[in-house]
């Protein structure tokens, strides 16, 4: 997916990118290197590696045989390797970048559908982390296009924008890739409205690997899932073995409470695995506002999705909700305010819900200059 998505990316930047000029002469004229130059003029390529302390070790205790076992549960240390390219433009309350980029930054206005400047923005980042011993991999990739009614060209579209996206989080378990084209209306200088469509691709959410597994009284299986899954048990010698034969409890207690929720894990995320990706077609209307002062500054906007295609597959998310429709949203906030010279406020956060997925981030706070 992230090679399509950069194939994509360097179709649109070259193509649309010189749109003010005739097609013919665009093409005539065009050159690989020089189309490079100008579009990664003013770009930044960065890569960083962070770590530090992760969760303390904790001491464990178990009695088998009748005697006290004692073990120590540690947790490597969290790290992050990060990679990326970007050209955004600052919004006027966007400090200005530090010495150098180390991939920890938490840009709120990259979720705006909508960009500071007119025509294309970027970032393509990757990062590689690990958090109190779990492993993941984050990726967001995104080409944001804005117009406005002043655009001339044959390659150029009067209130314009679109958005190319691919986000994966694995702390969130959310990925996916959008793709969205809207009609915007300015209906001053700081606010627009934009209403148009979006294309989505993921995984289907919703699905259930378990739902099969459950039991009339509502109770799970687990154990007959277990020994499908080449778990063997022996209940008079209470050993619980995994597929490989390794004895992996010598308890039901530890079976239910350690063994049974990796499995239940283990299953979940094949049987995921298993499936393909859905593609889902959805109306989305919107609203960005932006008004900056060197005193108060306020950046909001907002992403409704009221109404869903469905193309009656097996796996559609309409087959796991009790309405045919469901709403899909994302918001964001940065509001800023220096009360006087020395005091000042601070919001910022931004929110998704997208399918049975919720991930947001927020900040706030106060400074307080002392002269």
């Amino acid at each position: 997916m992230s090679r399509v998505l950069i194939l994509i990316s360097l179709v649109c930047i070259s193509f649309l990118g010189n749109a003010q000029s005739d097609v013919q002469t665009y093409l005539k004229d065009f050159d690989l290197n020089t189309t490079l130059k100008k579009h990664l003029k003013f770009s930044t390529v960065y890569g960083a590696v962070n770590g530090g302390t992760s969760v303390s070790d904790v001491k464990t205790f178990s009695v088998v045989s009748g005697e006290l076992e004692e073990g120590l549960t540690e947790t490597p240390y969290d790290y992050s390797v990060t990679f990326g390219i970007r050209k955004i433009a600052r919004f006027g309350y966007e400090n200005k970048a530090t010495t150098f980029y180390d991939g920890t930054e938490s840009n709120y206005s990259d979720a705006a559908p909508v960009g500071k400047v007119k025509g294309f923005e970027y970032l393509f980042e990757i990062d590689y982390a690990r958090q109190q011993g779990v492993d993941y991999i984050n990726q967001h990739h995104f080409i944001r296009y804005s117009s406005d009614e002043d655009c001339d060209g044959p390659l150029c579209i009067n209130h314009f924008a679109a958005k190319v996206e691919y986000l994966k989080d694995g702390f969130a378990d959310v990925e996916y890739f959008e793709l969205s084209e809207r009609y915007r209306v300015k209906r001053n200088k700081n606010l627009s409205f934009n209403v148009g469509a979006v294309h989505r691709l993921a995984e289907p959410y919703g699905y259930d690997p378990l739902a099969e597994w459950m039991l009339d009284n509502g109770s799970l299986h687990y154990t007959y899932l277990a020994i499908e899954e080449g778990y063997t048990v022996d209940i008079y010698a209470n050993e619980y073995k995994d597929p490989n034969g390794n004895v992996v409890a010598n308890s039901t207690e530890v079976w239910k409470e350690v063994v049974i929720p990796q499995v239940l894990a283990d299953y979940s995320e094949k049987k995921r695995n298993e499936l393909k990706n859905q593609i889902q077609h959805s109306i989305v209307v919107g609203f960005d506002y932006y008004k900056y002062s060197k005193k108060t500054w306020l950046h909001a906007w907002g992403n409704l999705m009221p109404w869903h295609y469905n193309d009656g597959s097996e796996f559609s998310y309409h087959n796991y909700i009790e309405d045919d429709q469901w709403y899909d949203y994302s918001a964001g906030l940065i509001y800023g305010i220096k009360h006087n010279k020395s005091l000042g406020y601070f919001v910022e956060g931004k929110y998704n819900k997208y399918w049975n997925r919720e991930w947001y981030d927020f900040k706030l706070g106060m400074n307080y200059v002392i002269f």
